[in-house]
């Protein structure tokens, strides 16, 4: 819109033509007004230059006009995507899944989710996000408020197109372990949005963390542990080091022998010199001479899990193929004698 005054218009005659209907809504909407908001509330295109020529409002885009000034707030951005985009759109994405209470995800951008057929110009910080899937069976129930698309399908169509198959696992089984939602609703919202990319692996990761799993290494372990039929660790489990501090393994296993082994996981922070020296003592404390601790890293256990299995196998954990083999030849034994 262009902020210029055009043609004579008295400061008492535009103070008439504005009656604040408008402010009730932008109360509503954090600050920001879509222009054919503010034409159906009754106020003229003269007004809204007045207001933007006075620097009283801002303009953030042809569409979109601000109550405030200044750099608007993550929530007047959200409102600013949907605003531009038009009715019917929806917060979604990372974005919709922060509203919901979604912890440590955040993203500079703000997503959209928008009608394929839609047609508008591209706004900075704003991404939208095209969709076929009917927008008005996503969304989520809040009248009169921003609208936000539902939890599981924001994250599910999220996940569904990240170019990370890693981040589009750990967005899946984080809101389970932030009790955001449960296995069995994102299941639901699979069967729903059919078809859908990665369906096969959300189903999974969404096993995973059924059985217990709190992180993305934790799942992993999990999956290496079944290709190459291992027994399933016990986790997190409470030991006290030899100096009395009570510490958490990530992995154990009981050994044939009465020994334990430990694998611990090292993270990406581990990296950071003073959390690998941390590690390193802990490691030491824990171990004593019935109690083994090795380690590996995030990386490793992902692209190759075969070795980690392989060096578990050589340090007494037994495969479940193994104890298979060994209990067919036992029972042949006993039934065909010396």
């Amino acid at each position: 819109m262009d902020s210029r005054s055009r043609g004579p218009c008295s400061l008492a005659t535009l103070a008439a033509m504005d009656d604040g209907r408008w402010r009730e809504r932008a109360r509503l909407q954090a600050g920001m007004l879509g222009v054919w908001q503010l034409s159906r509330l009754g106020v003229t295109r003269s007004v809204m230059r007045h207001k933007l020529a006075t620097e009283r409002w801002g303009q953030h885009t042809d569409r979109v006009l601000a109550t405030t000034t200044g750099e608007p707030t993550l929530l007047q951005r959200q409102w600013l995507g949907v605003l531009h985009a038009g009715r019917g759109s929806l917060v979604g994405g990372v974005s919709a899944a922060e509203n919901a209470g979604l912890r440590g995800w955040s993203r500079d951008h703000v997503t959209v989710l928008v009608d394929d057929e839609w047609s508008f110009d591209p706004v900075p910080g704003i991404e939208f996000f095209r969709t076929r899937r009917p927008l008005r069976d996503l969304r989520g129930s809040r009248p009169g408020r921003l609208p936000v698309c539902q939890l599981e399908p924001a994250v599910l169509l999220f996940a569904a197109y990240d170019p990370s198959v890693r981040t589009a696992q750990g967005i899946v089984a984080a809101v389970v372990q932030q009790r955001l939602t449960t296995p069995e609703a994102l299941t639901g919202w699979i069967e729903r949005l059919r078809p859908l990319r990665r369906a096969r692996l959300f189903r999974r990761v969404l096993l995973d963390v059924a059985g217990g799993a709190q992180s993305l290494a934790e799942i992993d372990v999990r999956r290496m542990c079944r290709t190459h039929r291992l027994p399933p660790p016990t986790r997190q489990r409470p030991r006290r080091d030899r100096e009395g501090r009570l510490r958490y393994t990530d992995c154990e296993w009981a050994l044939p022998d009465g020994r334990t082994l430990v694998l611990e996981v090292d993270g990406a922070f581990h990296a950071d010199v003073l959390h690998w020296g941390a590690d390193m003592r802990r490691q030491r404390k824990l171990a004593t001479s019935v109690r083994i601790v090795v380690r590996c890293s995030a990386i490793e256990l992902r692209d190759e899990p075969e070795a980690v299995a392989e060096d578990l196998v050589a340090l007494g954990v037994r495969s479940c193929a193994g104890a298979v083999a060994r209990a067919t030849t036992a029972a042949h034994d006993s039934t065909t004698g010396p």
